[in-house]
C-alpha cells in the first residue's frame, strides 16, 4: 500500500510539471508575440518617418557643414527668390553619373527656395542637339542653361570654379567657388526685361575700375558704358546711374551743370574722390549742391581700434546700418579706407535732402592739413573729428523720382590688395551700395561675391596687435613663471 501511494504521488507530480511547462510555454509565446509586434510597429514607424522626411525640402533635412558654405545660398539670394514671379528652368548639362555633386546640391537649394524654380539634368549623349536650341557655342560638361520664356543664359562650368596660377610651378589651383553668384545672376538676367546701365565719367584722369569690381558689376547684369560730357553735353536718358571715379583734374562748368541737372531730375550717382592739391571747385560744387563738403587734408585716427597695419591713415571706420549697406553692416565685415578725406555736412541744407552716414571715424580722428609734414601727431592747425568717410544722399523729386547719391571719400576702397586685407569687405560694401541704386521694379541688380577656397585674411587693428603682443610676450610667459616658482617653492619646503 505504501509503494502504491508513492507511485500515485510521483504520477501526480509529473502531471503538475507538465501543466507548469505548458503554462510557461504559453507565457513565453505570449511575451514573444508582444516583442515581435512592437518590433514590427517600430520598423513601420521608422519607414513612415523616412518617407515623410524624404518628401521634405533639403533645406530642412540637410545641414551644410562645409567651411565656405558651398551647399548653401545667402540671404540676398533668398530675398531675391522670394520676389521672383516668373517660372525659370535650370538645365544641368552632364552625362548620367558625372554630375558635379556640389553644383547639384546647390541647385536643389534653389528649387527648394522658390516654386518658380525647376531643375532638370540633360544628358548630352542622350540629347545631343539640346544645347543648340540656346547657343551655338560648345557647352562644357556640368555647365548650366538658365531659361525664362524667350530669354536664356549659359553659365559656363569654368566660371563656377575660379582658378589661380602659381607662376613658380605653372600649375593651376582652384581658388574660389562662384556657384551662387553665377546662378543668381543668370536667373536675374533671364527674369528681367530692362537691365540697368551704368555710365562712367571720363576725360579728367579718372581711375580705371578695378577688374574685380568690374566683374561684380557685370555679374549684377549692369551694363557699363563710358561717358564724355564734353561731347555728349548731357547725361544720356538711358542712364540708371552715373559713376564719377576720383577725377585727378576738375570738371568744367558745363559738365558741372549737366551733372546737377541730371541729379535734380531724379538721377543716381556713385562718387569717389581722393586727396589732391589740384583746385576742384566745380567737382566740389556738385557735392555742395547736395549738402556735403570735403574736409581739407587726410584723416588720421587717434584710436588704435580704428586703424590697421600700425598706420593711422589706414582707417578702419565704423559701418553704420543705413539702408544702402544695411545687409552688409549686419554681417560684421571690416572696411579698410586708406588715405581718406573727411566728409562734413553743410550747415544750411534744404529740408528735402536726407543725408545718412555710411562710414564714420572715431571721435579721436583728426584731419592732417599739412600732408607733407614729417610728424603724424596732431597739431593746432589740424581739424578735429569725427568725420564721415561715406554718406548716402536722397531727395524726393516728385512722386515717382528720387535722387540717390553714394559718396565715398577715397577710391582706395576699390583697390584689390586693400580689399583682400579685409577678406572682400570693401568689395561687398561697394556692390551693395551700387545695387541699392540700380535695382528697380523691372530689374534686380544683385551681385553675390564668390566664396574663396583660399586662406582668409585676419584683419587686426593696431589695438588688437598691441593686445596680443602683451599677451604672448608678457602675460602668458609671466603666468608660466609664477606657476613654476610656486611649484619650486612647494617642493623646496617639502
Amino acid at each position: 500500500m505504501k509503494l502504491t501511494g508513492k507511485f500515485k504521488n510521483i504520477k501526480s507530480a509529473k502531471k503538475e510539471k507538465k501543466r507548469e511547462k505548458r503554462g510557461i510555454n504559453k507565457k513565453a509565446l505570449k511575451n514573444g508575440s508582444y516583442s515581435v509586434a512592437i518590433s514590427v510597429v517600430f520598423v513601420v514607424i521608422v519607414i513612415v518617418i523616412n518617407m515623410i522626411v524624404g518628401t521634405l525640402p533639403t533645406k530642412y533635412t540637410e545641414v551644410d557643414v562645409s567651411d565656405q558654405k558651398l551647399f548653401s545660398i545667402g540671404e540676398q539670394t533668398k530675398d531675391f527668390l522670394s520676389g521672383l514671379d516668373k517660372d525659370v528652368t535650370i538645365y544641368q548639362i552632364a552625362q548620367s553619373g558625372s554630375e558635379d555633386e556640389v553644383v547639384s546640391k546647390l541647385l536643389e537649394k534653389y528649387e527648394d527656395e522658390s516654386d518658380h524654380i525647376k531643375v532638370e539634368t540633360k544628358d548630352p549623349v542622350v540629347n545631343p542637339k539640346f544645347t543648340s536650341e540656346y547657343t551655338s557655342d560648345e557647352v562644357s560638361s556640368n555647365s548650366l542653361i538658365v531659361v525664362c520664356g524667350d530669354r536664356s543664359k549659359v553659365v559656363d562650368y569654368n566660371n563656377i570654379y575660379e582658378s589661380s596660377v602659381d607662376y613658380n610651378t605653372y600649375s593651376y589651383t582652384t581658388s574660389g567657388f562662384d556657384g551662387e553668384g553665377q546662378i543668381t545672376s543668370a536667373i536675374s538676367y533671364v527674369a528681367s526685361e530692362n537691365l540697368p546701365v551704368l555710365y562712367t565719367l571720363d576725360g579728367h584722369g579718372e581711375k580705371e575700375l578695378d577688374s574685380t569690381l568690374q566683374e561684380d558689376i557685370e555679374k549684377a547684369n549692369i551694363e557699363i558704358k563710358s561717358l564724355n560730357l564734353l561731347t555728349e553735353e548731357s547725361v544720356p536718358e538711358d542712364a540708371d546711374c552715373l559713376m564719377i571715379n576720383s577725377p585727378s583734374t576738375d570738371i568744367s562748368e558745363d559738365e558741372r551743370d549737366a551733372i546737377i541737372e541730371y541729379l535734380e531730375n531724379g538721377g543716381k550717382a556713385m562718387i569717389f574722390s581722393d586727396y589732391t592739391e589740384e583746385s576742384m571747385d566745380n567737382f566740389d560744387a556738385v557735392l555742395e549742391n547736395y549738402g556735403v563738403e570735403r574736409v581739407e587734408g587726410i584723416v588720421l585716427e587717434g584710436d588704435m581700434q580704428h586703424y590697421a597695419m600700425q598706420m593711422p591713415y589706414y582707417l578702419v571706420p565704423t559701418v553704420n546700418s543705413a539702408e544702402p549697406v544695411s545687409d552688409f553692416a549686419s554681417q560684421g565685415y571690416y572696411v579698410l579706407a586708406p588715405y581718406a578725406q573727411g566728409i562734413r555736412q553743410l550747415e544750411n541744407v534744404r529740408d528735402t535732402l536726407t543725408i545718412e552716414s555710411l562710414l564714420t571715424t572715431s571721435d579721436s580722428a583728426y584731419s592732417k592739413v599739412n600732408v607733407n609734414t614729417d610728424t603724424l601727431e596732431k597739431t593746432d592747425e589740424d581739424i578735429e573729428g569725427p568725420f564721415d568717410l561715406g554718406v548716402s544722399i536722397t531727395e524726393q523729386v516728385d512722386d515717382d523720382k528720387t535722387t540717390q547719391i553714394i559718396y565715398y571719400s577715397t577710391a582706395n576702397l576699390m583697390d584689390s590688395q586693400i580689399n583682400q586685407m579685409v577678406s572682400g569687405g570693401n568689395e561687398q560694401m561697394i556692390t551693395e551700395s551700387l545695387n541699392w541704386m540700380c535695382s528697380t521694379d523691372e530689374a534686380s541688380a544683385i551681385s553675390i561675391p564668390s566664396k574663396s577656397l583660399e586662406v582668409s585674411y585676419l584683419t587686426l587693428t593696431a589695438y588688437d596687435v598691441s593686445f596680443w603682443k602683451i599677451c604672448v610676450l608678457g602675460l602668458i610667459p609671466g603666468a608660466f613663471l609664477v606657476v613654476g616658482f610656486g611649484v619650486w617653492l612647494k617642493r623646496r619646503k617639502a
